[in-house]
């Protein structure tokens, strides 16, 4: 049921919610890890709420939001600059480009793509490929309950993201119309 007094706040809050996903995968881009795109979306959803009054029209929401998140991830990436691990401004720019000229239907069926192809794949299977994104040391933790090697893990992980990524472009090519 729509909200009967719609206030600048209740709006703000459905348009965040609803762009949510697309703002995070955005993030992700630009970002190292899962944990440092939490830091930018949680910052970035405050200063859109300080500057909330910018905002001209419901429709503007989503490109608007980019760019704030863009600055943020900007200024977390210069805050650990001093990480050799992290792209450089010019890469992370080349970046956040390049994918905000993606079709934000796109970031959901690949998303969807992804969803179904992990579900087709064996319990244990999935658990590997999900175990690096389940915080630090589940890769170790599995290999010391299989009784296989670190090595020999990552080297399943390999092949089994190459298979999920082939199986992601299938999808994705399949659900085009012709």
């Amino acid at each position: 049921m729509p909200d009967p007094n719609p206030t600048p706040e209740s709006d703000f809050l459905r348009l965040f919610i609803k762009h949510e996903q697309a703002l995070r995968g955005y993030a992700r881009v630009m970002l190292p890890t899962w944990e440092s795109v939490d830091e930018v979306m949680q910052e970035s959803s405050v200063v859109m709420w300080r500057k909330l009054s910018q905002l001209n029209a419901a429709d503007q929401f989503l490109p608007w939001a980019k760019m704030i998140l863009r600055f943020e991830a900007l200024r977390l990436r210069r805050d650990h600059a001093r990480d050799r691990h992290v792209f450089g401004d010019a890469v992370i720019e080349l970046l956040a480009n390049e994918a905000a000229e993606v079709d934000d239907d796109f970031w959901e069926r690949e998303r969807e793509a992804l969803r179904g192809c992990l579900a087709q794949m064996p319990v244990h299977h999935r658990e590997l490929v999900l175990a690096p994104y389940a915080g630090e040391g589940r890769v170790t933790r599995l290999a010391e309950e299989t009784g296989r090697t670190i090595n020999s893990l990552y080297k399943l992980l390999g092949r089994l993201r190459e298979k999920l990524a082939q199986c992601v472009q299938n999808k994705i090519a399949a659900s085009l119309p012709s």
